[in-house]
């Protein structure tokens, strides 16, 4: 019984140079998915693009996780953890690579196919990498790995913009259509990318806890299905989760994609210093992951949730309102508020579900589907009826996070 009162570790040293590379990887799609938002407006200026036009970038890369993330999943299951990694990986380089062509025939059509190969791999990753990190270690500490794991996620995602809008908005001559700055920045991030796979390869990865198989030492420790007579679906955390996750994603990548858009037209402010202040949108969401990560050790990490749900319901109206400076750092604060929203959302669903973990890490990454159809959204209300009003749209998805987080985040025994 004293046992059961121990307080659980992190994780264990044999798992260190296992996590360090893993969550490594957090960091390199945070990297690609918010240097997608910069291209966003970079096509718009380039390729004359209308804002509901150029929502096609994020299509293309969030769509691939509805194509892909089963896939990922039997892969996983059938080869293991380190080898999804190195299939996420590899598609990844690939899809960077195919920006060379793309940009040599000035093809959108062909930018979105190198688009949707990189999600592909950003879909991979992502499906392996949440179980991956969950797995090392006890589960009752798996919140926070996760959620340590996304911190460096924010930290990819402050680097995307940054790189992004030094070498795409930095040396922009107005009303210019050359391509060549995306071509060469593609080209080095798929070269990076493949010497990761390589390095990768050469890891041993400890033998990592079987999700369903209990110890009796500790019983709490271990991922144990609570309702193995059940379907997967019919474990409705599970489904709400995937539901709360759609959602996210969804609010998420309308609010990124339109970023610089927002700051150009409601503050004045060049492309690339919208692009600059989009460093410090991300730096918010890399304040509220460290910062949430020590929350919920104090505070349960479903009513944790919930606040942030609420506290972006309130970012969004004030946002909407257009108050200026106010409205911007109300934006701002949104991505204060997102930091803590995927990981958890992920790890609350994965709760007890022992042998069907990585089949159910799989249909959650296929929920970032969500981040497909939402920029259109935002795109439309943004050209019909201003920028500021299409961050109205998000409200609902923080609703259905909140309803999630507040009841049905509970395994049903």
């Amino acid at each position: 019984m004293n046992q059961l009162k121990t307080k659980a570790p992190f994780t264990e040293r044999k798992f260190l140079v296992t996590l360090v590379f893993v969550t490594s990887l957090f960091m390199f799609w945070g990297i690609a998915i918010t240097m997608a938002d910069v291209l966003n407006k970079h096509f718009q200026l380039t390729m004359n693009l209308s804002r509901s036009q150029s929502a096609f970038v994020q299509f293309a890369v969030f769509g691939a996780y509805a194509v892909m993330g089963i896939p990922a999943g039997l892969f996983m299951k059938r080869f293991g953890y380190k080898k999804g990694v190195l299939l996420g990986l590899s598609l990844f380089s690939l899809g960077a690579f195919l920006f060379i062509p793309a940009a040599n025939i000035s093809s959108f059509a062909f930018f979105g196919i190198a688009l949707f190969i990189v999600g592909c791999g950003l879909s991979t990753l992502e499906t392996v990498a949440h179980p991956f990190v969950a797995s090392l270690g006890d589960q009752r500490t798996s919140d926070q790995r996760i959620n340590f794991a996304q911190s460096f996620n924010a930290v990819g995602a402050m680097l995307g913009p940054a790189i992004g809008s030094y070498f795409l908005f930095g040396k922009h001559i107005e009303g210019s259509t050359d391509l060549t700055s995306v071509k060469l920045l593609y080209a080095v991030i798929g070269m990076v990318i493949l010497l990761v796979a390589v390095f990768f390869s050469f890891v041993k990865v400890p033998p990592t806890t079987d999700p369903h198989v209990i110890s009796e030492a500790d019983a709490d420790a271990v991922n144990v299905d609570v309702a193995p007579d059940r379907k997967l679906i019919d474990h409705k955390h599970f489904v709400w989760a995937v539901a709360a996750q759609f959602f996210n994603v969804a609010a998420q990548a309308g609010t990124w994609a339109f970023f610089i858009n927002y700051g150009h037209e409601k503050m004045g402010f060049s492309d690339e210093k919208a692009g600059h202040f989009m460093v410090v949108f991300m730096g918010m969401m890399l304040a509220g992951r460290f910062i949430g990560t020590f929350l919920m050790r104090i505070i349960a990490p479903h009513k944790l949730l919930a606040a942030f749900a609420l506290g972006n319901i309130l970012m969004c109206i004030i946002v909407a309102q257009n108050f200026g400076l106010v409205s911007f750092i109300a934006l701002l604060m949104i991505n204060f508020f997102f930091s803590i929203m995927f990981p958890t959302i992920f790890s609350l669903g994965l709760k007890n579900l022992g042998a069907r973990t990585q089949q159910a890490a799989s249909f959650l990454s296929m929920g970032v589907v969500g981040g497909a159809f939402f920029p259109f959204v935002m795109g439309v209300i943004a050209d019909n009826a201003g920028i500021a009003n299409a961050y109205y749209a998000p409200i609902i998805c923080y609703v259905i996070i909140f309803l999630f987080a507040y009841k049905f985040y509970k395994v049903k025994h």
